[in-house]
């Protein structure tokens, strides 16, 4: 097997508000246990010494309040943040673009987004059987998937490997 170069990170926003005056979904916040899972999701990054070179995230309101988080915790400028409106509600052929976009120098991506189209492109690039949550999930919220992979431009069926899945309920 080819030694893995590019290290893919994989965060789903954390858990939103349904009962707010939000005009649409694009404008959902966090609630109060997601504003918590972010801050712990970004303390455990910081300490397992998880720095992403290059941040992509959704625009939307629980996206980006999920990744400014994490970025202060991180000690990250958001402001390097690229908010991309074609991550907001994604397939995995949308999230394949806008992954491939990525410069080959970049060694780490941090692509902040949403459920259903991050589990399927977890789905899409890893062949091997997927750990899934106590509740069915692959991806609940808050949670980081590292994937492993030797190119951001080649991101066929399968040509990743999982790292881990780390959920804010408990360490897996």
């Amino acid at each position: 097997m080819t030694r893995q170069t590019k290290a893919l990170y994989l965060l789903r926003h954390a858990k939103s508000a349904w009962d707010t005056d939000a005009a649409d979904d694009f404008s959902r916040p966090l609630n109060p246990r997601g504003k918590r899972d972010t801050k712990k999701m970004g303390q455990w990054m910081a300490q397992q010494g998880l720095f992403p070179r290059c941040i992509v995230s959704s625009p939307a309101l629980r996206t980006w309040q999920t990744i400014t988080t994490v970025c202060h915790i991180l000690g990250i400028d958001s402001a390097t943040v690229n908010f991309d409106r074609r991550v907001y509600l994604a397939d995995v052929s949308d999230l394949c673009q806008v992954i491939s976009a990525t410069d080959e120098d970049v060694d780490s991506l941090l692509l902040v987004g949403h459920n259903p189209g991050l589990e399927l492109l977890i789905e899409h690039l890893v062949t091997a059987e997927l750990p899934v949550s106590p509740g069915g999930k692959l991806l609940p919220t808050a949670t980081l998937c590292i994937l492993h992979l030797s190119s951001w431009h080649e991101l066929k069926k399968g040509s990743a490997q999982l790292s881990l899945i780390k959920r804010p309920k408990k360490s897996n």
